[in-house]
């Protein structure tokens, strides 16, 4: 008997990447069960609201939103109660804890948060860097990067490094190669922290061959052979201890959590400083 499909409805005035961030994170608490979520985004007309209303109808669900127009605000209530939709505003609540804090009132803006600011540059200029970085590329301006990231093939260094530009990091990563020396450049790096990622062998393996199979590769290879990427875990960990690099098991870490804890380091190195 197949279970039941819940709707979750994700209504904002903006892109919903917070809405979407914050539905994602509650529901990663509740395993084994089906959820189909709608999205409804830069909903800031009535006319727009009323179509996403229409579809909450269709079916019924658990509705968030995120909407800063107080009269949005309350037609969107109104029918969800009309509904007996339960309905939640995701921001009310530390809007409210700022208002008081702050002592001064909200400026109902729509999409305050995506405006094109210094900091919103700054993320940009960082995206830059790790593309022009990635990978071993543009070693001649390591040191300018705030983080690097080493390791061997397939240890998330690139999706990581591009999590971290976009939170303004510049990063940039290199592979560690089996037989090939580790370039200079990296082992002389001083301003960047450098981190040392590395995964469990059979989870290496495992990571690899659904590449290889993805590539429509079927010859045997010694990228993926066990005993191959047991030595070359062995070694690349034996070069971080060498060089006293921080190091991270990337073997059941997301990339999401993986960053959290480069940040963390850097964090750490700044107090240190």
């Amino acid at each position: 008997m197949n279970p039941p499909v819940f709707h979750i409805h994700l209504v904002s005035d903006a892109t919903g990447e917070t809405l979407n961030a914050i539905a994602k994170a509650a529901l990663a608490q509740f395993e084994d069960v089906r959820v189909e979520e709608h999205a409804y985004t830069l909903v800031r007309s009535p006319r727009q609201l009323a179509r996403a209303i229409e579809h909450i109808g269709e079916s019924p669900g658990l509705v968030f939103f995120t909407l800063v127009n107080p009269d949005l605000q309350r037609e969107l209530i109104s029918q969800c109660t009309r509904m007996d939709v339960p309905c939640l505003d995701v921001m009310a609540g530390p809007v409210a804890a700022l208002r008081a804090f702050l002592g001064v009132a909200e400026s109902h803006r729509p999409g305050g948060q995506h405006e094109v600011d210094q900091r919103y540059l700054h993320r940009i200029e960082a995206l830059n860097f790790t593309i022009q970085h990635d990978d071993g590329q543009g070693l001649d301006g390591l040191e300018n990067a705030q983080v690097v990231l080493v390791g061997a093939s397939r240890t998330s260094k690139t999706p990581t490094c591009v999590y971290l530009a976009i939170r303004g990091i510049r990063a940039a990563n290199v592979p560690i190669v089996p037989g090939v020396p580790l370039p200079q450049a990296v082992r002389a790096a001083k301003r960047p922290l450098v981190v040392g990622l590395w995964a469990a062998p059979d989870r290496l393996v495992q990571v690899r061959r659904n590449r290889l199979n993805t590539l429509g590769e079927v010859r045997d290879t010694s990228y993926a052979d066990l005993e191959q990427v047991r030595d070359e875990v062995t070694a690349t960990r034996r070069l971080f201890e060498q060089m006293g690099w921080p190091t991270i098991d990337v073997s059941r870490r997301s990339v999401e959590e993986t960053s959290a804890a480069i940040l963390n380091l850097l964090g750490d190195r700044r107090v240190s400083v």
